[in-house]
């Protein structure tokens, strides 16, 4: 297998709802958004101009609509401006972590729920951040488990022999904290870098697959954050 890479992008800023983690919110790009998801198409065409890289013409997204309107604009500016017609192919696989049954919810409604109900405890204080913790309800997930979900889309999707003159190159519109928490399982990242670094919305952080199958950080800058609290998007 030749080397390969992949494009890791957070989609561009949304219109989050208030107070409620991420995770499955439906809403679609502020204008600031799109206007972050055209720029990153112009960084895409210089990197791959730079790189002499062939770009898989599906744009891998999650289903959530922000990182598909992101997803949208890049392929859309990018069949523009390389003359190859890019498309979108959507997986539930990059999805932000799940808090299940309690998607769309506020941290506090999430909080008064878990102290209502006998059967839990009221969750730590970092629960948010914390890599490890999952809500006790139906379909949530961890930090650390949606980072492994989002790891094996990106290997599966890299696999294969294109050959030669086939792709070597695959753009992912995810969300930063799933994206981060997969590097983690791809040894790109240790677990104390999640804390310390973000991504910035729809700006390209490249990782290389080496032929060996390793991967490792190629390109592009993570966020420095001003404090250890992990973004939940």
């Amino acid at each position: 297998m030749n080397d390969r890479f992949a494009i890791l992008l957070r989609h561009g800023a949304y219109h989050q709802k208030p107070g409620a983690p991420s995770a499955l919110q439906p809403y679609g790009l502020t204008a600031s958004g799109q206007d972050q998801a055209r720029a990153a198409a112009n960084e895409v065409t210089g990197l791959a101009e730079a790189e002499g890289w062939q770009i898989h013409p599906e744009i891998i997204c999650s289903r959530q609509q922000r990182a598909w309107q992101t997803a949208a604009t890049l392929a859309a500016e990018l069949t523009t401006t390389t003359g190859q017609t890019f498309h979108i192919l959507e997986d539930e696989a990059l999805a932000e972590r799940s808090v299940g049954a309690f998607a769309n919810l506020t941290i506090a409604e999430i909080e008064d729920i878990l102290d209502q109900d006998p059967r839990y405890v009221r969750p730590p204080q970092n629960w948010k951040s914390d890599s490890h913790y999952r809500l006790p309800v139906q379909g949530a997930e961890s930090l650390i488990e949606a980072g492994a979900r989002v790891a094996q889309c990106l290997r599966l999707h890299t696999d294969g022999s294109p050959g030669p003159t086939g792709p070597d190159t695959w753009i992912f519109v995810g969300h930063g904290a799933s994206l981060r928490h997969a590097a983690h399982h791809l040894g790109v990242l240790g677990l104390e870098d999640i804390r310390r670094l973000s991504m910035h919305h729809a700006r390209p952080v490249v990782l290389k697959r080496t032929h060996e199958g390793t991967w490792h950080h190629h390109s592009g800058s993570w966020k420095k954050r001003q404090s250890l609290e992990t973004a939940l998007d």
